[in-house]
C-alpha cells in the first residue's frame, strides 16, 4: 500500500502549492495526488477550488484568472506562519518538484461541457506526456473520462466514487477502461475492495486521517491510502 499525499500534505503544509509538494518530497514519500484546472488562457493550475476565497482568501473565480495573474494569489490562509508565499502554481511547476515521483493522481475537477473536457485533456496530454508511466488522471467527472477514450489517451485513468451506489461505480469504472477507482473512505469496506480488485481495479481509499482505519484498510489490501498527515502515517503504518 501506498501512502499518497492529499493535494501535497495539506493537514502538514499548504495544501496544493510548491511548498507543500516539496515538504512531501523532502518526507520520503513519493505519491501523491492534486487537483487540476484550465485557466482563462488554457494553461494548467493546480488547485481544489473554482475560487481563491478560501485557500487565498480573495473572491475571485479560477477560470478568470490568466497564468499572469498567478502571482496575486498566495494560497496560505490559515498557514500565516508558513515561511514563504505560496502563489498558484502551475501543473508544469508542480511536475517540476514531482520529477522523481513513482505515483502521481491527477484529479481534473468537473467542466462545464464536453468541449471543455475534450481541451483540457489535450492540454494534459501534451504537458504531461514525457511522464505517462507515472500518471493516473483521475475525476468525478464522466465527461473527462469520455474525453481520454475518445481522443485515444494512453494515460491510466481512475473513477473518483463519493455517492454510495456500489457495484454500479465499479460498472462504469470499467466501461471506461479505468485501471483504478478512488472511493470515498466512508464508503470502503472489505467487501467494496474485493470486488474492485475482481474487476482488475487498483482501490485509491480518500481522505483516511485515522491511524486505526487506515491499518484497517491495508489490511483490506487497497493500493493507495489518500492522506492530509502522510509523516503520522509514515509513523505508525508497517514498512511499505
Amino acid at each position: 500500500m501506498q501512502i499518497i499525499g492529499h493535494r501535497g500534505a495539506r493537514g502538514e503544509a499548504p495544501e496544493n502549492t510548491l511548498g507543500g509538494f516539496k515538504y512531501l518530497h523532502d518526507l520520503g514519500v513519493r505519491a501523491v495526488e492534486f487537483d487540476v484546472r484550465q485557466l482563462a488562457d488554457t494553461e494548467l493550475s493546480v488547485i481544489h477550488d473554482d475560487n481563491f476565497l478560501r485557500t487565498a482568501g480573495i473572491d475571485y473565480q479560477v477560470k478568470d484568472c490568466t497564468q499572469q495573474d498567478t502571482q496575486r494569489f498566495n494560497q496560505i490562509k490559515g498557514w500565516e506562519f508558513w515561511h514563504q508565499t505560496e502563489p498558484l502554481p502551475l501543473l508544469r511547476q508542480v511536475m517540476h518538484v514531482l520529477k522523481d515521483f513513482q505515483h502521481i493522481e491527477v484529479e481534473v475537477k468537473s467542466v462545464k461541457n464536453e468541449k471543455n473536457a475534450e481541451k483540457i485533456v489535450h492540454t494534459l496530454q501534451q504537458q504531461l506526456q514525457h511522464c505517462k508511466d507515472h500518471i493516473t488522471i483521475t475525476s468525478f467527472d464522466l465527461k473527462i473520462l469520455k474525453a481520454l477514450q475518445s481522443q485515444q489517451s494512453d494515460f491510466k485513468r481512475g473513477l473518483l466514487v463519493e455517492m454510495p451506489i456500489g457495484e454500479h461505480a465499479i460498472d462504469i469504472a470499467t466501461q471506461f477502461n479505468c485501471q483504478r477507482i478512488g472511493w470515498k473512505n466512508e464508503l470502503v469496506n472489505e467487501s467494496i475492495v474485493k470486488l474492485s480488485r475482481q474487476a482488475k481495479l487498483d482501490v485509491s481509499v480518500w481522505t483516511v486521517n485515522d491511524i486505526d482505519r487506515a491499518k484497517t484498510l491495508q489490511d483490506f489490501g487497497i493500493q493507495g491510502l489518500i492522506t492530509d498527515y502522510p509523516k503520522r502515517m509514515l509513523q505508525h503504518l508497517s514498512p511499505l
